[in-house]
């Protein structure tokens, strides 16, 4: 029997969160590029009553995101995308960074997009760093919206010399998430769909934990000790603010980014996170 169908690229806290909440009654295809984990999360939402299938994916691979598209359109249709994949600046060196964060986000909505169903909604996970980066100009921002998928990574603005670190390509990948999704609005709105993104902060995940236990990890931590929410979120959280955007109740929201971080950037940019 044909079932409405779910892709959830990402197998990890806040894409599972985001899934149980909205997946229930369709077909839930988890891709991840360690099957392990995709086989993992997949187990335990069948054992709660989901259907769900694991298959291994490389977000940084064209092929290998169609072929996930491919494996899902074998239940139905697919209705629902949620992008939890990525790595952080703790995992990865520059260029996997821009590889998986900015190119392969950008590949994922746009291929979902040529197949999504009429009504159909999608959320993308980007991250409270987009927000602190000082602002692109107009053309460079229209540049990570507008440029071919396959010549993104050949911008003069993300060639390596002009990367200063991990943290600066996750910040450049994550600014472009965001203008993606502006951008790919428009496109799966032809189709009767909608994609937003959301930007979150500092959420307790095992991702997070690597970043606790990195080079930065007093950063994060006096982060959320001094942002106004005075602690970390939680991935239910995350979730709670993707049941609006994919439910009925957010018809009207698309190509729009939203910030949970509790409070974190605006006291960076106004409060007691202000840089010296």
């Amino acid at each position: 029997m044909k079932k409405n169908v779910m892709i959830l690229a990402g197998a990890g806290q806040i894409g599972m969160a985001i899934a149980r909440r909205m997946g229930y009654g369709m077909k839930i295809v988890i891709g991840d590029k360690n099957l392990t984990n995709a086989e993992t999360i997949a187990d335990i939402m069948n054992k709660a009553g989901f259907d769900t299938t694991a298959i291994e994916m490389d977000l940084s691979s064209r092929e290998s995101i169609k072929n996930m598209i491919a494996e899902a359109q074998k239940y139905g249709d697919i209705t629902m995308l949620v992008n939890a994949a990525g790595v952080s600046p703790s995992q990865a060196p520059i260029e996997a960074i821009l590889n998986v964060d900015l190119y392969g986000t950008a590949v994922l909505l746009e291929e979902v997009g040529k197949v999504i169903a009429e009504g159909g909604t999608g959320v993308t996970i980007s991250s409270q760093s987009g927000h602190r980066m000082p602002a692109l100009t107009p053309d460079q921002d229209r540049l990570l919206a507008m440029t071919p998928t396959e010549e993104l990574l050949s911008l003069p603005m993300l060639q390596l010399e002009n990367i200063h670190d991990t943290l600066h390509a996750y910040q450049m990948a994550k600014r472009c998430n965001v203008k993606r999704v502006m951008a790919e609005a428009v496109k799966w709105g032809e189709r009767g769909a909608r994609i937003n993104s959301i930007s979150p902060g500092i959420i307790v995940t095992p991702l997070a934990i690597d970043e606790f236990n990195g080079p930065r990890g007093d950063f994060y931590k006096n982060m959320f000790a001094k942002c106004p929410a005075g602690r970390p979120g939680t991935a239910d959280e995350v979730a709670n603010v993707a049941e609006l955007l994919m439910r009925p109740q957010g018809a009207f929201i698309t190509g729009a980014d939203f910030l949970i971080d509790g409070g974190a950037t605006a006291s960076y940019f106004y409060g007691p996170l202000q840089p010296d």
